[in-house]
Formats: C-alpha cells, structure tokens, sequence
C-alpha cells in the first residue's frame, strides 16, 4: 500500500492477523510493517499511519542518512568493479575493454546487463510461470529510475535491466512479484498472501532492494 505523508509517499507492507491493536514497525532498512486486526479497513491503515508520519519520516531519514554513501563516480576501466548477479566483478570480466573509450565501455555494458538481464529473467520466469498457474502477454527490459518490475493492466510484464545486477533469488522475488499481479493488480491482502505461498521470505528481498538497490547503477 501506498501513503502520502508531508508530499513523500511511501510504501507500507500490510499483514493482516487475528489481534486486537494496530501496530506499526520500521526495520533497519526502512522497510515498513503495519500490522493490523482482520477487519481493519484501508482508511483506518491510513489514517493511523499518517497520525505517525512525523515519527516515521524522521527514522526514514535517519536509517537514510546511517547507510553508506555510495561513490558516484564509476571506473569505467580493466579495474573498475561492478555487480553481476550478486557479486563484484573486474569491467574487463564482463566485456571486452581493450582499445575503447569510457563512453564505449559505459554502452558495452549497459548492453551487456540489458542481454543477462533479459536472459536471467527469461529462465527464471518458467518455473514460476507454471506454479502460479499464469501466462503474461509479453515480457520486456528497459531502464527506470523507480521500478524494478511493473505488470499493465493488459497483462505485459517490464522488468528493469539493473535486475541483472542482484542476487538470483532476489530477481526471483520481483519475477514472483510481478506474476501475482496478473491475478491481484493491487497490493491487497490477497496478493501479498500469493507472493507469501511461492516465497515465504519475500519481506528479505524486499529490504534487500532498499538497502542496496542504489549500488545497483551505472
């Protein structure tokens, strides 16, 4: 679920239990939790989280201002490292880099990510395909800033060519996330009780792509 507080929206994990208080957790990763009795509604959710917002706005800033900052300049040189599927390797592990200008090799491996990616998704995808029981109408990469996967209202999937640089199992998660919303468009208790039944640990990629999802850029 998505809540406006001061003009920043934020995204809010909703669980759904038999208790008689709401409650709202924040983790070191600023992954937020509210947890809430079986017949709240949406409006109460947002009205308790937003009762909140000055409270939940500072710890995002601060678990913001705690991380590392992340060098954005880039050694586009045979030293230079970048992620792939999860681990650092040497530029000139992943491309050719002999005889070619920065800007060549920033294309080169752009490319370079934009194929695994496609790759990656496309073997992945199968197996995934076949317990949730759906088919999408087509499955592309392209480049966003916000979105690591989206799923339209006419069943195509997009799935961000930067994907190539997690964890396997962490592709998997957006893969899995994407699927359910060709059953579930919306972030609903249904969906997330979907996601849950193929990967029980979804929370754990989720908070892995907030922590670390800014190093994964060119």
């Amino acid at each position: 679920m998505k809540i406006e507080l001061d003009n920043t929206t934020i995204d809010v994990n909703v669980q759904y239990a038999i208790r008689k208080k709401l409650y709202i957790h924040i983790d070191d990763t600023g992954f937020i939790t509210v947890k809430v009795p079986n017949d709240t509604s949406q409006e109460q959710i947002i009205h308790a989280v937003q009762q909140h917002s000055k409270s939940i706005l500072d710890k995002l800033d601060a678990i913001t201002k705690a991380r590392q900052p992340i060098p954005k300049v880039r050694e586009y040189e045979n030293e230079g490292k970048f992620l792939h599927l999860g681990k650092y390797y040497f530029l000139h592990e992943l491309i050719e880099t002999n005889g070619l200008s920065q800007e060549e090799l920033k294309i080169n491996l752009k490319k370079f990510y934009f194929t695994s990616c496609k790759k990656v998704i496309a073997e992945r995808i199968k197996t995934y395909q076949t317990q949730l029981k759906v088919k999408p109408k087509t499955i592309e990469i392209d480049e966003s800033r916000t979105k690591w996967g989206s799923c339209s209202s006419d069943k195509k999937l997009t799935f961000n060519y930067r994907l190539a640089m997690a964890p396997v199992d962490v592709i998997d998660y957006v893969i899995v996330h994407e699927l359910c919303h060709l059953m579930h468009m919306n972030h609903d208790r249904s969906f997330w009780r979907r996601v849950g039944s193929i990967m029980p640990d979804f929370k754990e990629k989720e908070a892995f792509l907030a922590r670390y999802g800014q190093a994964m850029t060119l």
